[in-house]
């Protein structure tokens, strides 16, 4: 159980939630049922249950993401991501069968990326693409929707569609800088990801471009559809995690085992955060700092 239990990586959900933030920070009005019952559904079932059929199928001796020595696994550890995803499912339906239909895409996709006769992961572009769209713009999709409580086609517009490019690009230029350390590991396996093409400096210089991408949508979707005000508060909180990288860029050009498990997971956690920070700041601004 307790080995189960560590699979689950329950922790690494954190990681995720700057993109659920982000998508009740920009809807127009929140349904809270809703919203916390997608919170509990995505944070403590389907993001556990997809992390676990990940460690199943992957069998990893190395470090992962969130686990740093993982147990081995185990038939329980499957079964275990097979039950969180049903319950996960059940949960959705207490919002709508829209929902439900959602996230069971979301589910397909998870265990595609990692199912042995498919297996997206092994695929560097695909895979990349498969992680940063549905852990980012179509987990803004489902946020926004069910917060404003709208699954037809009249949710989509513009700013809606920024906000998903805008989501996507954040994920994407931190989430190869996940895969640094298991070049090794992944490459044995098969699976050659986007960061074991670029190499390790190369993949810190894709990071750089796909940040900067990130800056100037988010500069265009904060000025269009807020104000600069904003994009500042956001700029200003990701400072932190912009030094940091660049301490990291160096010491890893300098020595390249310093793209190791404890700096990759000192970057998730810091830029994580500071994300975090500047998208509850803006959920302020937008539904709560009009009545003060």
């Amino acid at each position: 159980m307790k080995n189960i239990l560590l699979h689950l990586r329950l922790p690494f959900s954190y990681f995720l939630l700057p993109v659920f933030i982000f998508g009740i920070a920009q809807s127009k009005h929140i349904d809270i049922f809703n919203s916390v019952i997608l919170f509990i559904t995505l944070h403590f079932l389907i993001y556990p249950a997809s992390n676990a059929y990940n460690s199943y199928m992957d069998k990893d001796v190395g470090s992962i993401g969130g686990l740093k020595n993982p147990p081995p696994v185990s038939k329980g550890v499957y079964l275990a991501s097979i039950v969180l995803d049903v319950v996960g499912l059940l949960m959705s339906l207490l919002i709508n069968i829209k929902m439900l239909l959602l996230i069971l895409v979301y589910i397909s996709v998870s265990k595609a990326y990692s199912w042995g006769k498919i297996r997206l992961k092994k695929y560097s572009i695909i895979g990349w693409l498969s992680v940063i769209i549905f852990q980012g713009g179509y987990t803004f999709l489902l946020v926004s929707m069910a917060s404003e409580n709208n699954f037809t086609l009249s949710w989509f517009n513009f700013q809606k569609i920024e906000g998903i490019v805008l989501s996507t690009m954040l994920i994407g230029a931190y989430y190869p800088l996940t895969q640094i350390y298991q070049h090794d590991e992944d490459s044995q396996r098969g699976d050659f990801t986007i960061s074991y093409r670029l190499g390790i400096q190369g993949t810190f210089i894709f990071s750089v471009i796909m940040f900067l991408i990130s800056f100037v949508i988010a500069y265009h979707y904060f000025n269009k559809y807020f104000d600069s005000f904003q994009f500042y508060i956001f700029g200003l909180c990701l400072t932190p995690a912009i030094i940091y990288f660049l301490y990291w860029f160096i010491k890893a050009i300098k020595n390249k085992k310093a793209a190791d498990f404890t700096h990759t997971m000192r970057m998730t956690f810091l830029s994580s955060t500071c994300l975090l920070i500047a998208f509850m700041i803006l959920f302020y601004l937008n539904h709560y700092s009009k009545y003060f």
